[in-house]
């Protein structure tokens, strides 16, 4: 079997999520994670599929990008095999004022003491800036962590908590 990675991003309207699953059920591809989003009026989906070749996709996806207001990539991946087990789940938020660089500074901060993110949102409101992050620590991570945030957020004059995530939920 084939594992594909695959993204369509272009101007939102309604019926994408649908042409798009409609069109890998046809090829008989089994959609094993995704996610889609908006940004500021624009559709943007990534998601993998085991099945058909990354041709076979691509051609039937044809008719849906051909108007030029959508565009779609597809490509083979490698299945993962063995996985890493997964770090301990935090939520890491951060926000205040808008300005460059929070999303850099603060993942640096994650990324130096181990840490990864598994989801992450932004959002732009007027003059606020918020970034939600889950994020996977390593075991005993989590007070680093808080101590090169609480720097981050002080040269970046923002806020930032860390808290366990609910697993439940996640």
């Amino acid at each position: 079997m084939n594992e594909l990675a695959i993204t369509v991003i272009g101007r939102d309207r309604p019926g994408i999520v649908a042409d798009v699953a409609e069109v890998l059920s046809g090829l008989g591809a089994n959609l094993t994670d995704s996610t889609m989003t908006r940004l500021r009026g624009h559709f943007a989906m990534t998601l993998v599929c085991v099945g058909p070749t990354a041709a076979e996709v691509e051609a039937a996806l044809t008719p849906l990008v051909a108007g030029g207001q959508l565009l779609a990539s597809v490509r083979a991946v490698t299945p993962d095999g063995t996985t890493a087990q997964p770090g301990e789940p935090y939520v890491m938020a951060v926000h205040g004022a808008d300005r460059l660089g929070i999303v850099a500074a603060t993942t640096r901060a994650l990324a130096d003491v181990g840490g990864n993110v598994t989801d992450l949102t932004t959002r732009l409101t007027g003059d606020l800036y918020v970034v939600v992050a889950e994020v996977d620590l390593p075991p005993g991570a989590a007070d680093r962590l808080r101590e090169r945030l609480a720097r981050t957020a002080a040269d970046l004059g923002v806020e930032v908590t860390l808290r366990p995530a609910d697993p439940d939920l996640l």
